[in-house]
C-alpha cells in the first residue's frame, strides 16, 4: 500500500477537488466541505495508490497564547486501509503542529459525533473529558474556549462537554474497523450526545514538547 499525505492552503482548492473529496464517502456533504474550505486556513489530502481516501480542515494557532492544533472537519474512508489513513492524518498534524510550535506543549480540540472517532486522539495526554476525571476551572475553560472557536457555544453545556445540537458542520468522521473493541469508558462518554439533533462532544488533549518530536517526525 503506497499511502500520500500533502497539506495545502485551503483557499487554493479547487472545485474538482472539492467533489472529489465527496469519494470518500462519509458524514459530509458538499455543503460542508464548501463551509470548511471557508472556515479552516489548512487542508490535508490522503491517497492510497493514487485515490483520496481522507481529509482533513485544521488550523494552528494559538488561543490566549497557548499553541493549539484545532481539527475543524476530518473523513476517512470506510475502507480496510481507515487505521492507516487516520493514523496518517493525524501523524501530519503533528508534523505541522511541530513545525509551527517547536519546543512548546500543544493543545489539539476537535468535536465528536461518535466513540469511533476519540481513536484519533489516542496518542495524546490529559484527554478532556475522560471517565473517572472530574474536569477542573482550566480544563472547562479550553472546552468553553474552543466551543466558542468552533462556533457552536450557543448550545454547547460546559459540566458535560456537550454540543446539544446543531455542533456537526464538522467533526471527526471516523469508522471504527473494530467497533467491539471501543472501551466502555469511551463510549459511556457520548451517553448524552443526541447525533440525530446534531449533537456532538467537544475533546480536548495535550501533546507534550517530547511527545510531539516523536508524533510529528516524518517517516
Amino acid at each position: 500500500m503506497s499511502l500520500e499525505v500533502v497539506t495545502q492552503d485551503s483557499s487554493a482548492l479547487t472545485e474538482s477537488q472539492l467533489e472529489e473529496m465527496l469519494s470518500v464517502d462519509g458524514a459530509f456533504g458538499a455543503a460542508n466541505l464548501a463551509r470548511a474550505k471557508d472556515d479552516w486556513v489548512l487542508c490535508t489530502l490522503a491517497r492510497v495508490d493514487g485515490k483520496l481516501h481522507g481529509v482533513t480542515f485544521s488550523t494552528l494557532e494559538r488561543i490566549g497564547g497557548t499553541p493549539c492544533v484545532l481539527i475543524g472537519l476530518m473523513t476517512v474512508k470506510r475502507s480496510s486501509k481507515r487505521d492507516q489513513v487516520l493514523k496518517g492524518l493525524m501523524g501530519e498534524a503533528y508534523h505541522r503542529a511541530l513545525m509551527a510550535f517547536p519546543d512548546e506543549d500543544v493543545v489539539i480540540g476537535s468535536r465528536f459525533a461518535a466513540a469511533d472517532g476519540v481513536e484519533a486522539f489516542k496518542s495524546l495526554s490529559e484527554v478532556i473529558p475522560r471517565t473517572g476525571h472530574r474536569a477542573v476551572g482550566e480544563e472547562r475553560a479550553w472546552g468553553r474556549r474552543l466551543a466558542r472557536r468552533f462556533g457552536v457555544d450557543a448550545n454547547y453545556d460546559e459540566q458535560s462537554f456537550v454540543v446539544k445540537q446543531d455542533g456537526q458542520s464538522g467533526f471527526i468522521d471516523h469508522e471504527s474497523s473494530k467497533p467491539d473493541k471501543i472501551p466502555a469508558d469511551i463510549a459511556g462518554l457520548f451517553k448524552d450526545v443526541n447525533a440525530k439533533r446534531g449533537g456532538a462532544l467537544i475533546v480536548h488533549g495535550w501533546t507534550m514538547a517530547e511527545s510531539l518530536v516523536k508524533l510529528g517526525a516524518r517517516s
